[in-house]
């Protein structure tokens, strides 16, 4: 999807420049990334972990802000 206009988030804007390619995806996607649940990727929505646009009755996620979740998220064992 690509949008001519900035969509706003939390005072930040999700497409840095004009013309730059925002990729999203599903709820469903994002639950099969993390090998968790629909409900529990919308829990991390509902509490401000995940930035999630809303269009029309589902949530789309911006890639860029799901892999960032993940990378804050690794742990080093060992």
């Amino acid at each position: 999807m690509t949008y001519s206009r900035p969509l706003r988030r939390g005072g930040r804007s999700l497409m840095q420049e004009q013309g730059e390619v925002v990729r999203f995806r599903t709820v469903s996607e994002v639950a099969a990334l993390l090998r968790v649940s629909n409900m529990t990727v919308y829990r991390l929505i509902n509490s401000g972990e995940l930035p999630a646009v809303r269009i029309g009755r589902s949530f789309r996620l911006p890639a860029a802000d799901v892999d960032r979740y993940v990378a804050q998220r690794l742990y080093k064992a060992g």
